[in-house]
């Protein structure tokens, strides 16, 4: 799955985008911040992506 489908799950699970810094997506939700990388179409490494399903509570 790469960052952009990523953050489409997150707006989907009601995630809003906060800001952009680079090439990372800010996603906000209830207080918590949560950083996506979003390098081109890549795919996001299974380590990080489980990481961050694990913090947006996304399975």
């Amino acid at each position: 799955m790469s960052g952009k489908d990523f953050v489409k799950l997150l707006k989907k699970n009601g995630w809003v985008l906060d800001r952009i810094k680079g090439s990372h997506h800010i996603m906000r939700k209830n207080g918590i911040n949560l950083s996506v990388p979003v390098h081109t179409n890549e795919d996001l490494k299974p380590g990080i992506l489980n990481s961050l399903r694990k913090q947006a509570g996304v399975e």
